[in-house]
């Protein structure tokens, strides 16, 4: 289990939902080497892969929207696993319905999503996908509020997180 000081979970509290969210996914990706891999996925528990998976996802969306999610190889991990599901247990229905509609999209144009690109190419994939932007709209529109939830829910219920000494 990922070991988490009450000392930096009291101060990553008190910096806000973004710090408290980021240091339980800094330390899931420190305990994976930095990068998670087929190898190391057991590492982590299904409630620690959703809480990695949303930190994952509001970085990318926040940067660079779902084409840039997908260029980065995060297409399966985030949408080809039961994130949209989990988030939705945990009380945020707004981010599963992007993600249910991002990964039709996806589905859809697999293929062509995940190939190598030159900066150009990948600039124009902005342009060829338009269909992702209104999803992107309705991310942005709902994170604040989505984020909170995220945390409120992490926070009443650390042991499924990381184990506090």
């Amino acid at each position: 289990m990922i070991q988490l000081s009450d000392s930096d979970l009291r101060r990553a509290a008190a910096d806000g939902m973004d710090a408290f969210i980021n240091l339980f996914a800094d330390a899931y990706l420190g305990a994976l080497g930095g990068t998670l891999t087929a190898d190391n996925m057991a590492l982590l528990s299904a409630p620690q892969h959703t809480l990695l998976a949303y930190r994952i996802l509001r970085d990318e969306l926040m940067e660079g929207g779902f084409c840039q999610l997908i260029q980065n190889g995060w297409g399966p991990y985030i949408l080809h696993n039961p994130v949209a599901r989990a988030l939705r247990e945990w009380g945020i229905p707004a981010v599963p319905a992007v993600l249910n509609a991002a990964r039709r999209i996806y589905d859809q144009h697999r293929a062509d999503l995940e190939r190598e690109r030159s900066d150009d190419d990948f600039m124009a994939m902005y342009e060829q996908y338009e269909q992702f932007d209104p999803l992107e709209e309705q991310f942005l529109d709902a994170e604040e509020e989505a984020t909170e939830a995220v945390a409120r829910h992490v926070d009443q219920h650390l042991g499924d997180f990381a184990e506090v000494v």
